[in-house]
Formats: structure tokens, sequence, C-alpha cells
């Protein structure tokens, strides 16, 4: 079976993602846990609303942090 293709909500994860993975790399953490600033993160903030996207794909769910 072919992969589908991905819509922009999972291309944007993966973007936020990598962008994440490459801010905690260059603060030598593991997770955001362990790192002082997660509560303040806008890369953090920016990645975690990805995440509700590509899961309500549009439809619905205004999440607040």
């Amino acid at each position: 079976m072919p992969d589908t293709p991905k819509d922009h909500f999972e291309r944007d994860l993966e973007a936020k993602k990598e962008l994440l993975q490459a801010c905690q790399r260059a603060k030598n953490v593991v997770t955001c846990s362990d790192c002082e600033k997660m509560f303040e993160c806008d890369t953090r903030k920016s990645y975690v609303k990805a995440v509700y996207e590509s899961m309500a794909k549009g439809h619905g769910g205004g999440f607040e942090f």
C-alpha cells in the first residue's frame, strides 16, 4: 500500500518537531522538561500547537496555553 501524502498540518508538525529537536540538541537536553525555559519557550509552544492542529485537522478544538 503506498504512503498517503502528508497534509499541511502534518508537514507543519514535522517542521516544528525538527526545530524543537534542534533546540534541545543546542541546549544539550533530552526533553524540554530538562530546560529551565520550558514554560516560556516559543519553540515548544509552537510545537505543541502544531501537535493539536495535526490531530484536529482544522476542525475545532481551540487550545489555550
